[in-house]
């Protein structure tokens, strides 16, 4: 890579294009307002010092988020730079310039998942955003996740099972084939010839249970030769060969006996990898299952965060923001992991960039008694609810830990009867700290209003309390959420709908366009820099975002009373 200056537009291609657009449109906008957001000396890290020159990688990342703008595909995205006047006014090229061949986008966006810059593009355009003031430390943000389809076909274990032994099959036959040669048979071109589907297994489960052993024990057979002496080295190395080992390993039980060995499917009493150690296909490792409110899915999840402002400063007659609604950060994630355990490294990520909020609105999936202490210990107001309170006495209508008197200088705890505890014993539960209270059963037992305080036969009421910092925030939380104030104020993380929805409709996130998280990851923070132009381009125009579709039957009746 040799650096260069941003380049001027020729004056030839700026007469053209605004001649052509003279409304102008957003690329032609994002270069007369942006100006150069991105510079060469940005990605030097993932280029050589010696070789013949490339191009610009500022201007492929100038491509490759206006790509995202209009979701198109990196053929498409390469016919733009050559065919279209104004995205050639963008990048600065001349008229007759013939752009480069679509594969050159596949390459740049290897190069920066290579070199761990799968957020680069966001950065620079924040960069100069906040350069702009449009961005900074201390703004209110909203942070929510969304599901995202991985880029592979949804398997069942038996497909599993067989694809992963095909797959390995595929990567050896092209790596190795004289060694492949000399294990394989025509029997087994007949069985792992073509793609491992469901409608051309067997169908009686005797049938299908026979065809998993076979894969099974062609699978261990593989990897058996795989790492004996006589294999080439190169084989161990290859990504399928890994995949089976995996996936041979979390779905097969092997058991030694006196009969020989024997090969079953792992079941529970086996050991079952959790859903999020549980591999869905040998194309994509990364990719895990979950499933929310009902609806389950292989792949991953995108948490968006966003700048958001209150309505005050928008303009009356239009409803344009006095402010743009800017996304500041994107964390992509397999789909198993939950939204609470992202919420510290959100704010960590939010505090390296210089964009920490003052006030951070999630929803349920992001709070908890951690995430309220860690928030406020960096000057942020958590704004979301917190879980309500899981025990029996909270779902029956019963005494809960916020009916007792807690002394915490003295260590003992007053029931609602009076009855003072009889043991103070602070310990660590599952890797947390917390306090168990115990109150005497002589005191428990005749007590006439014991069935709403515990259900313990032989013993008096126990209570497991937090460190009392984290117990007051806890309780004084709480008590805040339910206040109008407090409900009012929450009604600005409701937006973030709206940013998801766009994520998905307009950019395609839904379903991944690369195979594994870092390509995936990299493609999120491309479609977040590409949402920012886009509204940007509507706050430059003064257009709004939420404008609703008016229906046949709508105007028909508005004619009418006009």
């Amino acid at each position: 890579m040799q650096p260069r200056p941003w380049p001027e537009v020729p004056a030839l291609t700026a007469q053209v294009a605004k001649a052509a657009f003279p409304g102008g449109s957003l690329p032609v906008r994002v270069r007369d307002q942006l100006g150069c957001w991105c510079a060469d000396e940005v990605f030097s890290a993932v280029y050589g010092a010696r070789g013949a020159p490339g191009l610009s990688p500022a201007q492929l990342a100038v491509v490759t988020v206006l790509q995202f703008t209009e979701n198109l595909t990196g053929r498409q995205a390469a016919d733009a730079v050559r065919g279209r006047l104004d995205w050639k006014y963008c990048l600065g090229l001349e008229l007759t310039d013939p752009g480069f061949g679509f594969s050159v986008l596949s390459e740049f966006r290897s190069r920066l998942v290579a070199g761990a810059m799968e957020k680069a593009l966001l950065d620079a355009l924040l960069a100069r955003l906040g350069e702009l003031g449009l961005v900074g430390a201390g703004m209110r943000q909203r942070t929510d996740s969304t599901h995202v389809l991985a880029r592979i076909r949804d398997l069942n274990r038996l497909e599993l099972a067989g694809e992963a032994v095909r797959a390995a099959l595929e990567a050896l036959a092209a790596a190795a084939p004289g060694w492949l040669a000399g294990l394989v048979d025509a029997s087994w071109q007949q069985v792992y010839g073509q793609r491992i589907i469901g409608l051309r297994l067997p169908e009686s489960r005797a049938k299908r249970a026979e065809l998993a052993l076979q894969y099974a024990r062609d699978g261990y057979g593989l990897l058996e030769q795989a790492w004996s002496p006589a294999a080439p080295p190169a084989v161990r190395d290859l990504g399928a060969v890994g995949a089976l080992r995996l996936i041979m390993v979390r779905q097969f039980c092997r058991e030694s006996g006196p009969g020989g060995e024997k090969v079953t499917w792992r079941e529970d009493e086996q050991g079952l990898p959790p859903g999020r150690d549980r591999i869905v296909s040998p194309y994509d490792l990364d990719a895990r299952y979950s499933e929310k409110r009902g609806k389950g899915w292989p792949g991953y999840k995108a948490r968006y965060s966003e700048t958001c402002h209150d309505r005050a400063g928008d303009d009356p007659g239009t409803g344009v923001p006095a402010r743009p609604h800017l996304l500041t950060n994107t964390e992509t994630t397999h789909a198993a992991v939950p939204g609470v355990v992202m919420s510290g490294p959100v704010r960590d990520h939010l505090d390296a960039a210089g964009l920490l909020p003052g006030e951070h609105a999630v929803d349920a999936g992001y709070t908890s008694a951690g995430a309220l202490i860690d928030a406020r210990a960096r000057g942020i107001t958590l704004l979301g609810p917190l879980a309500a309170d899981p025990s029996h006495q909270a779902r029956a209508g019963g005494y809960t830990t916020a009916a007792f008197t807690i002394d915490w200088d003295a260590r003992q705890v007053t029931c609602p009867q009076g009855t003072a505890s009889r043991s103070w014993n602070p310990c660590r539960q599952h890797g947390t700290d917390t306090i168990v209270v115990k109150f005497p059963a002589a005191a428990c037992g005749p007590c006439p209003v014991r069935d709403k305080c515990t259900r313990a036969a032989r013993s008096g009421r126990q209570l497991t309390l937090r460190p009392r910092e984290i117990h007051e925030a806890v309780a004084a939380a709480r008590a805040e959420h339910s206040s109008s104030q407090w409900q009012q104020e929450y009604k600005i993380r409701a937006g973030v709908e709206g940013t998801i929805a766009q994520a998905t409709h307009v950019t395609g996130i839904r379903r991944a366009r690369y195979l594994g998280l870092p390509k995936t990851t990299f493609e999120h923070n491309a479609a977040a820099a590409a949402i920012n132009l886009i509204r940007l381009d509507a706050w430059w125009t003064g257009t709004p975002l939420d404008r609703t579709r008016t229906s046949n039957f709508q105007r028909l009746q508005l004619n009418l009373a006009a």
